[in-house]
């Protein structure tokens, strides 16, 4: 059965989320660490030590071929590119294959520019457009992985 997981420390469309997946009636597992530990009618909650990485070690040992993992982070998404899952970012953009070689080098040389004490643009304000971008982009995707598999 299709899972959807949700890296949920910090993710800002843990409701959308859930929202959908009670929609698709598919399994919703929000994983957080202790530090950011929520509970949400319409999921499961699994919560983990804080640590490095914590969460991302759980989900991905979790995470079954076309699972659907909702992260902003790149490391955890290459992670559940090699398990043959289907990341996707707070704005509905798809991790593939094909991105993910370039978003794993543009965010080391962000590092490496923050380690030399320079300093970057951070994230723009969410807005509600974010919101339904991503509401509309889970849909496909969902739709998408449930026509595949009939």
């Amino acid at each position: 059965m299709l899972n959807i997981f949700v890296d949920a420390d910090g993710c800002p469309v843990v409701n959308e989320t859930i929202k959908i997946a009670t929609q698709f009636k598919l399994p919703c597992t929000l994983i957080c660490d202790t530090a950011h530990e929520m509970h949400r009618e319409g999921a499961d909650t699994i919560i983990v030590s804080k640590g490095a990485d914590a969460v991302d070690f759980v989900l991905v040992n979790k995470v079954q071929k076309d699972d659907i993992v909702v992260t902003q982070d790149y490391g955890l998404a290459a992670m559940v590119l090699a398990k043959q899952g289907h990341p996707i970012d707070q704005n509905g953009r798809r991790y593939t294959n094909d991105n993910i070689d370039q978003l794993l080098y543009a965010r080391h040389n962000a590092q490496k520019i923050r380690m030399a004490g320079g300093r970057l643009k951070g994230p723009k304000k969410r807005s509600k457009e974010s919101n339904d971008l991503f509401i509309t982009k889970l849909r496909e995707l969902c739709n998408s992985l449930l026509s595949s598999t009939d």
